[in-house]
């Protein structure tokens, strides 16, 4: 969604790295471009102004104290990324458990929001982590609401209570009553209610969510709003903070292609913290929303936290340990390790959604749209056609089991033969770094992560030409 704003960030820092020492002038050009990309990205006036109004006095409140050599434009650039998260939020926002059972959450929102969807992406957050959520469905004005919700939580194993088919039959204020009662009765500790929305705000909506509201007396009000109708969140969670109001807001289809500006303008405008991201359609595609990590993205800094943390999901820990062990006892890695962690990595989803939370992932653009995910399921293939004496030992590989494997699979032996050429090189360069060797093969990003300093290729190679002919100049030159 950030895509064309983080081009624009980019830009502009790199203009201003570009300067050296930096002037009042500088400062008020950087501001200038950046007002006008966030314009251009749907964010709201006032916010673009208050924006841009601090990074301009704390920039220039700053200037007088950097030093001649110091990277002056890092120096901005923290300020840009600190005023960025203050206006995203500053800090990430949780659910507040009620001291007795259950805690009820309602969510409310415009027709097409995805209040459904996210009803059944938040019971299923919060079940993972051990609690025990009950859908209610409230929503009897849209059609099949109230299905698509038993649909959703049947399967995530969450149950529903839906007591009216819905189809603008029943009454929604008894529903939701009835609901948490329910869940009271059950020893439930969550209700998540889902509510009707509308079109567009209006008089008998903002009437039937202030009526659930003073029913159900929720510990949380949720807003979900869909991150693609640009000005419009603004609008619409203004008339709903003064009609219903609402504690969090919930930003679907962060996936979209729209241009973002509601997530940059409806913490400031409305005074609630965004609280929860949607990323996909996928129930998996939910996570908490944090402003630091969200800055970070925008700026083209990656989100390496998040990844992290779904990495950390999706391998097993005594996986992890089983090859840790095995890298530092010298053991080869072979292809039933790499299938046991292709494995672990189609659980974290969507591999361009991955790539695209390293830093730099912007200047990829063009790569990361052509990425074809389906390339993973085609190599798995090919290693899953293979006997475990095969991926044990790659070397038996001859044309005859390269031809079997490869009708297994249903690809070509050349497939086949690029598959096992590039693991092969891959193992020569894990014995190579086991050994303290760095692997001449390896990219520059990779080959910089292996001196830990993030240098070059060249620049390592420019430091080994370096080093003196003299024996025991060498000797102590390795040595420091």
């Amino acid at each position: 969604m950030f895509d064309s704003l983080t081009q624009k960030f980019s830009s502009v820092l790199s203009s201003l790295r570009s300067r050296g020492k930096i002037s009042q002038n500088d400062i008020e050009d950087t501001c200038q471009e950046i007002h006008q990309a966030l314009l251009e990205a749907d964010v709201a006036l006032s916010v673009v102004t208050s924006f841009i109004d601090t990074i301009r006095e704390r920039s220039l409140e700053v200037l007088p104290t950097l030093q001649s050599g110091t990277n002056q434009a890092q120096a901005i650039f923290e300020i840009i990324n600190q005023t960025l998260v203050e206006i995203l939020g500053a800090e990430a926002r949780r659910i507040s458990f009620a001291k007795t059972g259950p805690t009820v959450i309602m969510l409310a929102g415009l027709q097409g929001a995805g209040k459904t969807t996210m009803a059944g992406k938040l019971a299923k957050f919060y079940a993972d982590q051990g609690n025990t959520p009950i859908l209610v469905a409230s929503d009897l004005q849209r059609p099949n609401a109230v299905t698509q919700l038993q649909v959703l939580g049947q399967s995530i194993g969450i149950p529903v209570f839906a007591p009216e088919p819905g189809n603008g039959r029943g009454d929604p204020v008894q529903v939701a009553r009835d609901g948490v009662q329910f869940a009271r009765v059950k020893l439930h500790n969550m209700v998540i209610v889902d509510t009707a929305g509308r079109l567009g705000v209006d008089e008998s909506l903002m009437k039937e969510a202030a009526a659930i509201r003073d029913a159900i007396k929720p510990n949380e009000i949720l807003f979900v709003v869909d991150a693609m109708i640009g000005q419009d969140a603004v609008r619409t969670s203004q008339a709903f903070l003064a009609g219903v109001g609402f504690d969090g807001v919930v930003l679907t289809k962060l996936d979209g292609d729209a241009r973002g500006g509601a997530a940059l303008s409806i913490v400031q405008v409305t005074e609630r913290p965004i609280m929860f991201v949607s990323t996909g359609e996928k129930l998996a595609d939910f996570d908490i929303f944090y402003p630091d990590r969200m800055a970070s993205r925008i700026l083209g800094m990656g989100d390496v936290a998040t990844l992290a943390e779904q990495a950390k999901k999706a391998f097993d820990p005594d996986t992890a340990a089983k090859f840790e062990t095995k890298y530092a006892s010298g053991e080869d890695f072979t292809l039933e390790d790499f299938l046991e962690q292709m494995q672990a990595m189609s659980k974290m989803g969507s591999m361009t959604k991955m790539l695209a939370m390293l830093p730099g992932a912007g200047a990829m653009k063009k790569q990361l749209d052509n990425f074809d995910e389906r390339e993973i399921v085609r190599t798995q293939a090919i290693v899953q056609s293979m006997t475990i004496a095969e991926r044990r030992d790659p070397k038996i590989l001859n044309g005859s089991r390269r031809a079997r494997i490869a009708m297994g699979a249903g690809r070509t032996v050349t497939e086949v033969n690029s598959l096992v050429d590039r693991f092969s090189q891959a193992q020569k360069a894990m014995r190579q770094m086991r050994s303290g060797k760095m692997p001449a093969g390896l990219p520059p990003a990779m080959t910089g992560m292996g001196a830990g300093m993030g240098a070059s290729r060249q620049q390592v190679m420019n430091v080994k030409k370096s080093k003196s002919g003299n024996p025991a100049k060498r000797a102590q030159q390795e040595r420091g």
